[in-house]
């Protein structure tokens, strides 16, 4: 993907208004975004700084004491600098005109004023964002083609133009195209034909988004070209500033989606990753195998139509003891959590191999276990070397010689293969092999003859290491996790096993240290959950973006849910999936037409019927997914719009019968979208919201969300201005 850096210190602003008090206020905007900024009065003064100073963008009043801000349109470039037009003329004709002549916006003196010039900025970083944006017009007239090319290379569109299809196929494979303008009545060819022919290349592999320019529209039309996959289809002759508009809400769109799609293939890579490296297996909640990748094949010697619906049990060893899979099981589906261990499995052929192995438990929003993954590392070689060397440990007098021997190359196959330390019975370090120099970047003389706690270790913490050494006292074996910091700087996790080393008498002469590190496979996972995470949060700004609302809307929102939902009282996990999900509240708003979405004046009772089916469609959308964060999403989008006093929509649920998820997404949407400019609205008054939502206590709301939200008002501000728009 092209990044995007946008830095406005890099722009100078020519602000040319004759009003003392408006050329104040605008030069105020846009020194709060940090552009550089001139200030003229005159056509003269402005002709110039113009002359002396690059000048990226012109803010031009068209009435002016010397002249007329047309004046000095004429004498300068379409193209540099770009010029934004201010005036009270309300002319439809003289705006049309305005966009042909290379303006870029034309903005009228009326009562929104103000707020449009505060836009401003938006579109300057529009404009220089569209730079990496490409559009491709077919169109079999000359003169439209350089009439939309002009238009658009003034907005700093990459342009290329064809009046074939033939070309623009072409034009297609070798350049990214974000957006086609397609004419469909062309002189020796059909535009529809063209796109039904290559809708496999232009709408599915690339993704292309497509604008149909048409002077004959039927109803079948539209329905043919919006179930093809056709973004919006316009009437000649058009308006421009229609065009231009929906041209740039298109390729922004198409950013979004292209940042999911490329999260969504760096997910599913991640997953081949884990495939490849690891041994992998998927069972339902009754243990019944559902998936296993290439690895679990190979090692078991059962192909995959073999295991597919069968019970896990069917690669179970003879020798494992029945308690230790009752206490997985506990583990897994009883407490619902993570279950570690080494696990001795029987191959097809009856032959056994060993697997450490990591089983983690799937779970839907109401904690419901859905499945099980486990992912397994092969540990056979080490295990029978442990078996071997048990073996052979227990023998007479008379074999002694060859037993050293043994354990000789023994000790030297661990030591290839784990890293081990050896500490004395005080605490001191006495050995580590070639392994652990590697790893850590320490020499032999800073580790050894020094204290253990040299090596600073952050997991387990200081009060589990006490029950740790209690039970290695006691001459038993202890496994699990450590997580230390060595020498190199760096966060290291590994698996650990220490065993007490004794003599005949029972008494511990040593502890012996053996780590297999696992830091990249910790990474991997947190990497999967970030992006898993990310990908759902895109999702939502999707969602947002169809009703030209922004992206800190979902900030704001996902972060005024967790601070409620913490205040509320549930736990941490709780409170993190909510922050997850309730950024997808409205997904379901994809569905919605857009003359519905973004209408500025009231809806109909049609209308309104129609935005309120957003609910369950978002709820449709997600409900069939088996993973815990969709899950919640499902039912935030289904909850948000219920009420307290069971007059809200879409199944009138009331009190607690509506899930604290869709209450809590409630309160923070609400107090969100009337704090912020919609195209219907302007943003209330602080004074107005609390009134509001005070009213709306036991009705709209659940009283003691309400309470916590006053009683914390301060945290709620906070966050507002730290993601404000």
């Amino acid at each position: 993907m092209d990044i995007f850096e946008f830095k406005t210190k890099n722009f100078n602003i020519l602000i040319v208004e004759d009003s003392t008090s408006m050329i104040k206020i605008i030069n105020n905007i846009f020194l709060n975004y940090g552009f550089n900024t001139f200030l003229s009065t005159t056509l003269k003064d402005a002709r110039e700084k113009i002359n002396s100073i690059k000048i990226d963008y012109i803010i031009l009043d068209i009435n002016l004491p010397d002249g007329n801000g047309y004046e000095l349109i004429k004498e300068l470039s379409l193209s540099n600098p770009k010029i934004i037009v201010l005036t009270s003329q309300t002319d439809s004709q003289l705006r049309e005109n305005s966009y042909q002549k290379g303006i870029i916006d034309f903005i009228n003196k009326d009562k929104n004023f103000i707020y449009k010039i505060s836009e401003i900025p938006n579109l300057i970083n529009q404009i220089e964002k569209n730079k990496l944006k490409t559009i491709l017009i077919v169109d079999d007239s000359f003169v439209v083609r350089e009439q939309l090319k002009d238009i658009f290379s003034n907005r700093n569109y990459n342009i290329l133009e064809t009046s074939t299809t033939e070309e623009a196929l072409n034009l297609i494979k070798t350049n990214k195209i974000d957006l086609l303008l397609l004419d469909l009545e062309l002189e020796k060819s059909n535009g529809y034909d063209f796109l039904v022919k290559h809708r496999k290349i232009i709408l599915d592999e690339l993704r292309i988004k497509v604008l149909i320019i048409t002077g004959n529209i039927s109803p079948n039309l539209i329905r043919d070209s919006f179930r093809l996959g056709v973004r919006e289809i316009i009437k000649k002759p058009y308006m421009i500033e229609e065009l231009v508009l929906k041209t740039d809400m298109f390729t922004n769109d198409k950013d979004i989606e292209d940042e999911v799609f490329y999260k969504t293939q760096l997910l599913n890579q991640y997953k081949d990753t884990v495939d490849r490296s690891f041994i992998v297996s998927k069972t339902n909640s009754e243990g019944i195998i559902t998936y296993v990748n290439e690895a679990f094949c190979k090692i078991s010697g059962y192909i995959e139509e073999e295991v597919i619906g069968k019970p896990h049990n069917i690669i179970k060893h003879r020798d494992m003891a029945t308690s230790v899979f009752k206490e997985m099981w506990h583990t897994i589906k009883d407490l619902k959590e993570p279950w570690r261990g080494i696990l001795k499995n029987r191959k097809k052929d009856g032959s056994e191999y060993w697997v450490h192995t990591i089983i983690n438990p799937i779970l839907d929003a109401d904690n419901n276990v859905i499945e099980f993954i486990a992912i397994r590392s092969d540990i056979t070689e080490i295990e029978r070397t442990k078996q071997y060397l048990k073996e052979q440990f227990n023998i007479s007098q008379n074999n002694f010689q060859e037993v050293l021997n043994l354990s000789k190359l023994y000790e030297n196959a661990m030591d290839i293969s784990s890293i081990i330390i050896r500490v004395n019975t005080k605490g001191i370090i006495t050995y580590v092999n070639e392994r652990f120099y590697e790893v850590s970047c320490y020499t032999p003389d800073e580790i050894i003859g020094k204290p253990y706690n040299i090596i600073k270790r952050i997991f387990p913490l200081e009060e589990v290491n006490s029950k740790i050494m209690e039970h290695l006292e006691s001459g038993k074996i202890w496994k699990g996790q450590i997580h230390n910091i060595l020498n190199d700087g760096k966060v290291h996790q590994f698996l650990a096993t220490i065993v007490p080393i004794v003599n005949l008498n029972g008494e511990i002469l040593e502890y012996m240290s053996i780590r297999k590190e696992i830091t990249e496979i910790i990474e991997l996972h947190k990497e999967i959950e970030e992006t898993q995470r990310e990908v759902i949060y895109k999702m939502g700004e999707i969602g947002e973006s169809r009703s030209s609302e922004t992206g800190n809307h979902v900030k704001r929102v996902a972060e005024y849910s967790r601070l409620l939902a913490t205040l509320y009282g549930l736990n941490e996990k709780e409170c993190e999936i909510l922050f997850t999900a309730s950024p997808m509240h409205d997904i379901g708003k994809v569905g919605v037409p857009d003359s519905i979405l973004n209408k500025p004046g009231k809806l109909t009772p049609e209308e309104w019927e129609i935005m309120r089916e957003h609910s369950m469609n978002g709820y449709n959308i997600l409900k069939n997914s088996k993973r815990e964060i969709l899950k919640a999403a499902a039912i935030v989008a289904r909850d948000h719009h219920e009420k307290w006093d069971g007059s809200g929509y879409p199944q009138k649920l009331k009190d607690k019968e509506i899930h604290i998820y869709g209450r809590i997404t409630a309160v923070a949407d609400v107090f969100d979208a009337l704090g912020s400019d919609r195209c219907y609205k302007k943003a209330w008054s602080d004074e107005d919201i609390f009134k509001l939502l005070l009213e709306e206590k036991g009705k709209q709301f659940e009283p003691k969300l309400i309470n916590l939200f006053f009683e914390n008002i301060d945290k709620f501000k906070e966050i507002r201005d730290k993601y404000k728009d």
